[in-house]
């Protein structure tokens, strides 16, 4: 690399850091400062990039043993707080899962009862593996 293609990354990248902290200031939390931008603006790719390795990992788990609906549909949680597709897809398959709300909240009640349940399955089996002496 030369002298100049140093220069036309570096007034790329300063271009594409600038328009990220002023998107930050359009759709942001109202920052105050540049510096609370950037560190939201670093916060939000790094949820966004947790969000697609989640996906990713869903899609790999598809075809082996495992929930690998289930990944996806985490990674799509954790991408729809800032991408717009991931929300609507995430909403449409709510609709289409029954039983789930499509605001996506679980009742508490189902929730207890599903840790109960859980707990009980982990106790019984802990017993029957050990415990029968």
């Amino acid at each position: 690399m030369n002298k100049r293609d140093d220069s036309d990354f570096s007034d790329f990248t300063d271009r594409i850091a600038d328009a990220a902290i002023q998107a930050e200031f359009d759709t942001g939390e109202r920052e105050d400062t540049i510096e609370e931008a950037r560190a939201n603006a670093l916060v939000r790719v790094a949820r966004m990039t947790f969000g697609f390795l989640v996906v990713i990992i869903g899609i790999i788990a598809l075809p082996l043993p495992g929930p690998g609906w289930l990944i996806i549909a985490a990674g799509l949680t954790i991408l729809s707080k800032d991408v717009a597709w991931a929300d609507r897809l995430l909403r449409y398959i709510r609709k289409r899962v029954p039983g789930v709300p499509e605001d996506g909240k679980i009742p508490r009640s189902t929730l207890v009862t599903m840790f109960l349940i859980t707990g009980a399955a982990v106790a019984v089996s802990l017993w029957w593996n050990f415990g029968r002496g």
